[in-house]
């Protein structure tokens, strides 16, 4: 584990951990030297985060967490509880689709907000997290899609 030392706003010389996140005594944000490559910058700018900001990699991942938990509720219950249990006792036919499209908007949104999370946070898995979420949310607007199209059959 390495150190970095820099300058608090007393001048006194100061040395964080580069495993923790550094907390701004004045803000009470997190502080953490964000990375500069363009196509950080690039991702930063199309998720319209403001400079200077970020948050913990602990909000990064409850973030991630209830992204995922949204999804997958929606998977469970477009491809178990509606098309099986629900019909073999008699009830919820036609709803499907319906909630499909509900559960499958708050999962979008869900992971674009932890898309931004994980960005704030300069978490080092930002990357494979912005592939996947972009993944999930492409699948998503297909099922989307999908459901319209049944929703109006």
């Amino acid at each position: 584990m390495s150190t970095t030392a820099h300058n608090d706003t007393s001048g006194e010389l100061v040395e964080i951990s580069e495993a923790e996140d550094a907390v701004d005594p004045i803000a009470g944000q997190a502080v953490r030297p964000q990375s500069s490559s363009s196509a950080d910058r690039f991702m930063r700018r199309v998720l319209r985060l403001p400079e200077g900001t970020s948050s913990t990699a602990a909000e990064a991942r409850s973030a991630f967490q209830k992204s995922l938990a949204f999804t997958t509720c929606r998977c469970l219950l477009m491809y178990i509880i509606f098309p099986f249990v629900l019909p073999a006792v008699g009830i919820a036919s036609g709803v499907g689709p319906v909630v499909g499209i509900l559960i499958g908007i708050l999962a979008m949104i869900s992971i674009v907000y932890s898309i931004r999370r994980f960005w704030r946070a300069d978490h080092s898995k930002r990357w494979h997290y912005t592939i996947f979420g972009t993944a999930i949310i492409a699948f998503l607007v297909w099922a989307t899609i999908a459901d319209t199209i049944n929703l109006f059959d």
